[in-house]
């Protein structure tokens, strides 16, 4: 129960790593096991990004760890208090960005991430019950990001997409870098379709451009359909050209 509180790390971490990401959260245990399965375990022990988790009930100063309080001039559910949240990012931000996931926040986009990406310090804070005190959002953090229109029922989630969202794009942690350029956003449309064998599977065909091995046609094939696609079912990406 001190000022310090604790960090705690999913995997083992090697120095000098590209990202370091900090998360300030009620529950580090939701943590756990996603960064402990398949590509962010690979990327910690790599040592291409560190990732450390902090209780934030380890920077409140009562016998009960209180980090809630009534909302002044009423109105239900609670709200995170300022202490132990500004505690907490005065202890680790040295240089780090701050993010706080809120609904208020801007829409997460593929260019977000691709900016977040070539920060080398990220501190998520994740809100909960019915937000936080809004002088953090006045005088704590440098942005504010949302992951949709819709209501989950903390910031744990949301930091788990964004985390996902930015560590597949520090270099080194995919095997194959091309894969980044092809895929749905980075381009302003969505991905092209993709098959895989058997070629015919119930009597559907796989696309013979596919197959024909003229690969001046496939990329053509390709970059139709994705467009195709995109007017189909994301429109607003090609108004945004």
């Amino acid at each position: 129960m001190g000022k310090q509180g604790t960090s705690r790390n999913p995997r083992r971490q090697g120095k000098g790593a590209k990202l370091r990401i900090d998360i300030v959260t009620l529950f580090p245990d939701f943590f756990t096991t996603p960064l402990a399965e398949s590509i962010l375990k690979r990327a910690q022990e790599k040592g291409l990004v560190k990732i450390c988790l902090h209780r934030l009930r380890d920077y409140t100063h009562d016998r009960h760890q209180t980090v809630d309080g009534k909302p002044f001039g009423g109105g239900a559910g609670m709200v995170l208090k300022p202490e132990p949240i500004f505690e907490c990012i005065e202890t680790i931000r040295n240089s780090g960005w701050v993010v706080l996931l809120d609904a208020r926040g801007e829409p997460l986009t593929q260019k977000m991430a691709e900016k977040l990406r070539r920060k080398r310090h990220l501190i998520l804070i994740a809100g909960h019950y019915e937000g936080v005190d809004y002088r953090i959002h006045e005088h704590l953090v440098d942005q504010e990001i949302s992951i949709g229109d819709f209501v989950t029922m903390g910031g744990e989630a949301p930091i788990l997409c964004l985390v996902e969202a930015v560590v597949r794009l520090v270099p080194g942690v995919l095997g194959n870098r091309d894969s980044l350029t092809h895929e749905s956003f980075h381009q302003g449309v969505l991905e092209y379709p993709q098959y895989t064998r058997p070629r015919k599977y119930r009597g559907w065909e796989v696309p013979k451009v596919l197959v024909s091995g003229n690969h001046q046609e496939v990329r053509r094939w390709r970059s139709e359909a994705a467009r195709k696609l995109t007017r189909e079912r994301r429109p607003d990406l090609l108004s945004r050209d």
